[in-house]
């Protein structure tokens, strides 16, 4: 069983207001919309758990309903850190689950295909990890804006969501993050802790987080939306 994990608990502070930037609209639907029926829509996607804030939960069951998303299996309140949110969707998921998806609901550019291909590599090879290459040119810069140097951008690559694994190398990174009592920004990082590798995707397509507002308007001309 192959269970997806989709993030939108943040507090959304970047956007400059109270709005919780998974329910902005993004042409006709709210932007943690097009991430649901994306997954809705993958043959290789059994369940999803949606984690979102504690008071948007029933906006969350109205948006699930209203798209027809009917492999919904719960929609959870997030904790106070990324790695929280995960953690209670991971509590939320079936038994049976051998790979976890984790998602991040500000990502509305993924796709059926994407999510596919991550599974695979998973599968074979305990995870997977959405990113793309890094092309401009990265400065280090110790403190202030003063460049101390420059970055070899040829071993660089920016991490994204979809991330899969296998649930048993999830749950045992995780373990050992609380143990450490370590902070984590992504699925990798912690799976990165208990010296496991992990296994890039590039994906040449846009896969666009909406941080900002101005985000948003670029991902609707990514996804052809009006």
């Amino acid at each position: 069983m192959n269970t997806v994990i989709l993030v939108a608990a943040g507090k959304s502070e970047r956007m400059g207001s109270n709005t919780d930037k998974a329910f902005l609209s993004l042409g006709s639907k709210p932007v943690v919309a097009w991430s649901l029926l994306a997954f809705e829509g993958c043959a290789d996607i059994d369940q999803i758990i949606l984690v979102v804030r504690k008071d948007q939960v029933l906006a969350a069951k109205s948006v699930t309903q209203m798209f027809g998303i009917s492999k919904i299996r719960a929609i959870v309140a997030g904790g106070t850190r990324r790695q929280d949110s995960v953690q209670n969707g991971m509590k939320a998921m079936d038994p049976e689950t051998r790979v976890v998806i984790v998602h991040d609901g500000a990502r509305p550019c993924v796709t059926p295909e994407l999510i596919s291909e991550i599974i695979k590599y998973a599968k074979r090879n305990g995870c997977g990890v959405a990113a793309s290459r890094v092309w401009d040119t990265i400065k280090y810069v110790e403190r202030g804006t003063t460049v101390d140097h420059t970055v070899d951008r040829t071993k660089l690559w920016a991490v994204q969501t979809p991330q899969a694994f296998s649930a048993e190398l999830l749950k045992r990174a995780y373990k050992t993050v609380e143990e450490q009592k370590a902070t984590v920004t992504d699925e990798a990082g912690a799976v990165e802790l208990i010296g496991e590798p992990v296994r890039l995707i590039e994906w040449p397509l846009p896969n666009i987080k909406i941080t900002t507002a101005e985000d948003l308007p670029l991902a609707a001309a990514a996804m052809k939306i009006t």
